[in-house]
């Protein structure tokens, strides 16, 4: 399978960013052709340029400035995102990937009347690998809005029939090293077996 892995984290130390790494070798272990996309690494430019906002959606043009990126997308059969969880949401840079490269025409289409139509049923398998600072009932307490984003605005794109994983290490600020490694060897499974 073909998996875009997307990661959104700033240091390469961080323990998300180890995570990422053993991710990567899983799929890669397991056969998978993996287009790892590092956001940071890659300095993926995250801000909406007025020129493309002014061709949002004119499917002709829209992609001009990010067309790498829109190709690597429409190439994947699989996508995994792996970030921190920051102030209840996914990082700046995320959310600029989504709102530059999820363009109409290429995520969804807009019929006659205007209403828009999942377009990414390339997409088979979707996966979140996240790590909060709160801890599991505080975020619950919130109706947990990262999952519900990647569930209900990214997770509603791809193939009707694709299946969500989702990956979340809560209590990251306060976890013990034995639990994050168990953490650890959770993913490594997970993506061992896709």
């Amino acid at each position: 399978m073909r998996v875009l892995v997307v990661h959104a984290h700033p240091l390469a130390t961080s323990f998300l960013s180890a995570v990422h790494v053993r991710l990567v070798a899983a799929l890669r272990a397991g056969g998978h052709a993996v287009d790892d996309l590092d956001l940071y690494a890659e300095r993926f430019d995250p801000v909406l340029s007025p020129e493309q906002m002014r061709v949002y959606v004119d499917t002709e043009k829209n992609t001009r400035e990010v067309e790498p990126y829109v190709a690597r997308l429409r190439a994947a059969e699989a996508l995994v995102l792996v970030f921190p969880v920051w102030f209840d949401g996914l990082p700046a840079i995320l959310q600029g990937y989504f709102q530059r490269v999820f363009l109409p025409g290429v995520a969804t289409v807009i019929d006659e009347r205007g209403l828009f139509h999942r377009n990414l049923q390339n997409l088979k398998r979707l996966a979140a690998v996240c790590a909060y600072g709160e801890s599991r009932t505080d975020v619950a307490q919130k109706l947990d809005p990262p999952r519900r984003f990647v569930r209900d605005n990214i997770g509603v794109l791809i193939d009707p029939d694709g299946r969500f994983d989702y990956h979340p290490l809560y209590n990251m600020n306060f976890s013990a090293p034995a639990r994050r490694q168990a953490f650890m060897r959770s993913v490594e499974r997970a993506f061992s077996a896709w």
